[in-house]
């Protein structure tokens, strides 16, 4: 499908229109929404966005057709022959974390946005590009340009409580939050950790991991039901997801955050994450690489608990 200047392309399936003066383009299809951004001369971005939308055109049919394989947990023995570049992004993903059993389900919205990025920044000279879905983000800088995010205590909040400024020579290519309030459902009982890595898909499936570990596990504060109970189609079964959490005291809070820092240090000792922000009912633990430092807000004062 191809996108026009400034009409909306509506039909069956795959759907693409551009915003805010053609300046944004928003791609949907099924529970797939993305919203991407580039910057540069009209016609790099032009060319940007018409590659975003082939690019993004089978995304979804392609993934729908091995959804038994993608809802499998993955383990080297049983190494399926994935279909399509979004299905071996998402193995890619997991493959480090084979200890923690994973389906591909748990990285495949930040693949969804590596791939969509990936395609439309291939030679095209951009500023800037960025693939947002849902909150999971890819994006490109060039040597010039920095990327603002900013960072919530809670998947509910509109309110930026830190701003981390990026660049090209970060090592950042992708940023995810995960916690029990978001769209997904938890084991844990994080209100946010966001992830930065070099890749969506790999932010996406470590913001999961972490959340998960900030957790009390046997605590009458927190109920639980099974994950098929709130959505028959999830690959998560009959696992146990967190619905709600009572107020905690400070000491239970610090024991959650610990848990978390353990599996993110654990995380980035594997090279895949360069910083992660852990939230808990307004405790905020930080947890940055020895290379990455400087990502830390200057002046950011936070609690241990």
């Amino acid at each position: 499908m191809a996108c026009a200047n400034d009409s909306a392309y509506r039909g069956q399936g795959p759907q693409a229109w551009l915003l805010d003066n053609s300046t944004r383009l928003h791609l949907q299809h099924g529970p797939i929404d993305l919203l991407v951004d580039a910057k540069g001369s009209s016609n790099d971005v032009q060319r940007a966005f018409e590659q975003a939308v082939i690019a993004f055109g089978d995304i979804l049919e392609i993934l729908a057709a091995q959804l038994p394989i993608l809802r499998k947990t993955y383990t080297p023995q049983n190494n399926q022959d994935f279909i399509g570049p979004v299905a071996h992004r998402m193995k890619q993903a997991i493959e480090p974390y084979t200890e923690f059993n994973l389906t591909p389900m748990i990285a495949v919205a930040g693949a969804v946005a590596d791939h969509v990025l990936s395609n439309m920044i291939l030679g095209c000279d951009l500023f800037r590009a960025q693939v947002n879905n849902g909150g999971d983000i890819a994006f490109y800088l060039n040597d010039e340009s920095e990327l603002k995010i900013g960072v919530c205590t809670s998947p509910e909040s509109t309110v930026h409580d830190d701003i981390i400024t990026l660049n090209s020579e970060d090592g950042v290519g992708g940023v995810a939050t995960s916690g029990w309030k978001g769209r997904s459902h938890s084991l844990g009982i994080a209100d946010a950790v966001t992830v930065l890595a070099p890749t969506a898909a790999a932010a996406d499936t470590a913001a999961t991991l972490i959340a998960n570990a900030v957790d009390l596990p046997h605590s009458n504060r927190i109920l639980r039901t099974p994950a098929s109970r709130l959505d028959s189609d999830t690959d998560l079964g009959d696992r146990l997801v967190t619905v709600d959490v009572s107020i905690l005291c400070a000491k239970e809070k610090k024991q959650a955050l610990d848990s978390g820092e353990r599996c993110a240090r654990k995380i980035m000792e594997k090279g895949h994450v360069e910083g992660c922000y852990l939230h808990v009912q307004g405790l905020t633990r930080l947890v940055f690489s020895a290379n990455s430092q400087r990502l830390i807000p200057t002046g950011y004062h936070y609690v241990n608990g």
